[in-house]
């Protein structure tokens, strides 16, 4: 199946879903925080994650192979949900800030606070990881704790993010590093949701 086949049966399919969707409006009270977040994915989570209780705490919609701990502490934007895709680790004892629009791979690791090299029962206080808007974290990707990644950044798959990413540009590697600058972003504006 070749790219243009792929994009208008998608297409095809979410027309259908959208004729219904208004039947599933009322998914959207068990995600408070899920605005912008397409009402397929909240019918897709909504009975792993709110009957089955897996991530059941957690105010937006979480895959069920995905771990969110000390969800508290994290704050997202519109179109943000953290953990949605498979196999994410996404841990706020020290807190998180996502800003609008951030798209996570499967895999991703957040990581706000690590284990004391001393004593490791407890974890040290640090900055709290901060990830700008329009961000695209790949697959695979470790951001560890303090770092912040601008507006408009993409992170390649892989990658183990340590420092701070500038805006406006795309890295990878393992340690991240920037390879180029970005052009600005053409897509949905999700702040002003």
């Amino acid at each position: 199946m070749n790219y243009k086949q792929y994009n208008t049966e998608f297409k095809t399919v979410s027309n259908k879903f959208d004729k219904v969707a208004f039947l599933l409006k009322w998914l959207k009270f068990f995600y408070p925080k899920a605005k912008g977040v397409h009402l397929i994915y909240l019918a897709y989570v909504f009975i792993p994650q709110k009957l089955l209780r897996i991530n059941g705490c957690v105010p937006w919609p979480v895959h069920f192979t995905s771990r969110v701990l000390y969800h508290k502490n994290i704050s997202i934007g519109n179109g943000t949900a953290p953990g949605l895709s498979g196999n994410c680790y996404i841990q706020g004892r020290n807190g998180i800030d996502l800003g609008h629009n951030v798209r996570i791979g499967p895999g991703v690791g957040l990581i706000s606070a690590n284990h004391d090299i001393d004593d490791y029962d407890r974890w040290p206080l640090c900055k709290s990881l901060k990830v700008g808007d329009n961000v695209w974290i790949g697959m695979n990707t470790v951001v560890l704790p303090g770092v912040q990644i601008g507006d408009n950044v993409v992170i390649g798959a892989n990658s183990v993010v340590n420092q701070n990413i500038p805006s406006n540009s795309i890295a990878a590697g393992n340690l991240c590093h920037v390879i180029r600058k970005k052009a600005l972003y053409k897509g949905k504006d999700y702040s002003r949701l």
